[in-house]
This record gives structure tokens, C-alpha cells and sequence, in this order.
């Protein structure tokens, strides 16, 4: 199989589809690889880093796209990479749809199969290909936070763990899953005061020990919100979009110069007032509220978020490249993953996000 590796485009990613030890593992497997000029350059892997691992350099993304019936990246494929996909073309790489129309007809216009790293399952019921990005961002909210509380950025002037003497900063995590987990565990090793709110007893059972636990309504939300100097969104609906659960309203019940970071932006965001930012602009003010709305956290980190991603998607990606699309009809956990096939919506949360037509595999496959 001829696997393509573009370098990715979209603001400030400095991630990478596949990261040279993934590529030996390709070649190894008697695949072809092609990756662009550059494409790792963001992690400190050259082209002869690439050309050792086995793979052909080629000048430009045209080159990979045209050249390659499997295309691993990261982030969604941007309007010039998109038109650039053809049926029968595999597309394996995070893609967000519900919040992103436009990326959706694209796709299903170019008639490509592609495959979300976000819906991927596995036998435990997780999103194995989503977590490594998720204890990255979730990790990294905390220290985006810290940064947009100091008054020069425009938040209260305040540091995370406080000082003796000095009361810590207040943070609350909507969401328990492995992002809320991992801002949560952040955070309470920083010294802050956290809260995690969650609509799961067994979750919330799990977390009781760690730090302070609420189960969340339309109450507690308010009550939480209104004390905290920083909340973390994290709330995952699979594949659909986010519920928006802080209002525009509520803002003004806030206290001047508290943070929102909302790691949900990817799918819309969990906050009413949230829109997506870039690591080149990342923060913006809402009635005295900074938010923090950066929809690829884990490309400020890229060494380590490439590395995680790799060791998550490898198994997946031979998967593809060994047998093409009959992997996915074999493998419930890739089948899982697919939202798009020669022109159809093939996951049902997207396509009700979206308002368009849903094809159940069986049905668009047949």
C-alpha cells in the first residue's frame, strides 16, 4: 500500500502524521511511504531521518496526495487539502465534523473514505487514538491557565498554587473523563483547589479520593462557575458536538479576570461565548472573562503529542495499509472510527450534528 505523510498547515502545528520510527514500521510491514519535504520538522525529524526510516521524500503536498491511496496527518485537512483527496483515497487523521461544516461537504464531495482518529474504539469501550491527545491537552489547560491569570494578560494577577498564607486559585473541571483527569491531577499538584464536576456516579466515585467531586446540574454548574478562577471545559460527546453548558449570561456572575479554557473547542466548545483561537492568538475577553479556545493544544508540544499519537495509531494504521478499506468492514473498532465513505455520513452523531443524511456502513457499503 502507498501511505502519504503531508505536512500539516493549519496555525502553528508543528505535529506530524507519522514520526520516522512509525515509518520503519510501514516499510518493514512492505508498504511504500511518502512524506513532504519538512513534514517533520516540528519534531526535530529531517528528511534523512525519513530517507534512513525507508521513506521517498517528495517536494509538495500535491505529490504525496496524488501519489498515495492512504494519507496519515493529524489535524483536519485544511479547503487546499481537501480538494486535493479522491474516491477510493483512505483518509486517517483527526476530524471534528459536527462543528465543521464546510470540511464536511468537502469531504463528501471528494468522494474519499475517511477515518476519525476521535471515534476510533477499542474493547474497553475508550477512544484509544483520542487519549493520548486528551492527558496532553488536558495537562497543558493547567498551564495555559497559569498563564492567562497573570494580570498582564488580562486575568486576575493570580498563581495557581497560591503561596502560605495565600489562598490557591480555585478551578473547576466540567467533565471526569481522561482530559477533566488529567487538568484535575495538574492542577491539585500545582496546590490549587479543584472541583471536578461530572454526570457519572461511577466516575465520580473514582475521582473521590483525588479531589473534590460534584455531580453536575444546572445548579451546581452555576455554583461552581460563579466561585472558580479557572474552568476547564471538558465535556466529550463522541463525535457530535459539544453541549454548551455555560451561558453567555452567566458571565456577567463571574468574577472579573477568571479564566475559561475550554479543551472541548474541537466540537464546538462548551461555553456559549467560546470560538476557536490559534497558539499564534490564543486568548480573547467576554464581559471581563478571558478565554483560552485553542482548538490544537497538543501542537504547542509536538515531540511529545507526535510520539503519543504514533504509539496509539500504529496498530490502526498497518491495520489500513495491510488490508485497505476490509479492515474497517473486519475490525468493529476502525468501523467505529469511519465517518465518511465515497460521499455518504457514515457516523450518526455527525450527521445529525450537521443536519445531513445518515448512511449506516452496511447500507453505503452495499
Amino acid at each position: 500500500m502507498k501511505v502519504g505523510v503531508p505536512k500539516e498547515i493549519k496555525t502553528h502545528e508543528y505535529r506530524v502524521g507519522l514520526t520516522p520510527g512509525a515509518v520503519r514500521e510501514y516499510v518493514a510491514a512492505g508498504h511504500s511511504v511518502k512524506v513532504e519535504t519538512n513534514a517533520g520538522t516540528g519534531i526535530g525529524a529531517t528528511d534523512d531521518s525519513y530517507r534512513k526510516a525507508g521513506a521517498t521524500i517528495l517536494d509538495s503536498a500535491r505529490e504525496v496526495f496524488a501519489s498515495s491511496e492512504i494519507i496519515v496527518k493529524v489535524k483536519e485537512p485544511q479547503p487546499s487539502e481537501w480538494t486535493q483527496l479522491r474516491e477510493n483515497q483512505i483518509l486517517f487523521t483527526y476530524l471534528h465534523l459536527a462543528p465543521d461544516p464546510d470540511q464536511a461537504k468537502g469531504l463528501l464531495k471528494a468522494g474519499c473514505t475517511a477515518i476519525a482518529y476521535e471515534t476510533v474504539t477499542d474493547a474497553y469501550g475508550g477512544l484509544p487514538l483520542l487519549a493520548p491527545m486528551s492527558e496532553v491537552a488536558g495537562r497543558l489547560a493547567i498551564e495555559a491557565a497559569g498563564t492567562a491569570l497573570k494580570r498582564y494578560t488580562g486575568g486576575r494577577g493570580l498563581l495557581i498554587g497560591g503561596v502560605p498564607g495565600v489562598q490557591p486559585a480555585r478551578i473547576v473541571v466540567i467533565g471526569g473523563g481522561v482530559v477533566g483527569t488529567h487538568a484535575a491531577r495538574m492542577a491539585a499538584g500545582l496546590g490549587a483547589e479543584v472541583t471536578i464536576l461530572d454526570r457519572s456516579i461511577p466516575r465520580l466515585r473514582e475521582l473521590d479520593e483525588r479531589v473534590r467531586i460534584r455531580f453536575s446540574t444546572i445548579d451546581t454548574v452555576e455554583e461552581e462557575v460563579f466561585a472558580a478562577d479557572v474552568v476547564i471545559g471538558a465535556v466529550l460527546v463522541p463525535g457530535a458536538s459539544a453541549p454548551k453548558l455555560v451561558s453567555r449570561g452567566m458571565l456577567s456572575s463571574m468574577r472579573k479576570g477568571s479564566v475559561i479554557v475550554d479543551v472541548a473547542i474541537d466540537q464546538g466548545g462548551c461555553f456559549e461565548t467560546s470560538r476557536p483561537t490559534t497558539h499564534a492568538d490564543p486568548t480573547y475577553e467576554v464581559d471581563g472573562v478571558v478565554h483560552y479556545c485553542v482548538a490544537n493544544m497538543p501542537g504547542a508540544v509536538p515531540l511529545t503529542s507526535s510520539q503519543a499519537l504514533n504509539n496509539a495509531t500504529l496498530p490502526f494504521g498497518l491495520a489500513l495499509a495491510n488490508k485497505g478499506f476490509a479492515a474497517v468492514l473486519e475490525n468493529p473498532h476502525l468501523r467505529a472510527g469511519l465517518n465518511i465513505y465515497q460521499g455518504r455520513l457514515t457516523y450518526k452523531a455527525v450527521a445529525e450534528s450537521l443536519g445531513l443524511p445518515f448512511s449506516p456502513i452496511e447500507q453505503a457499503a452495499a
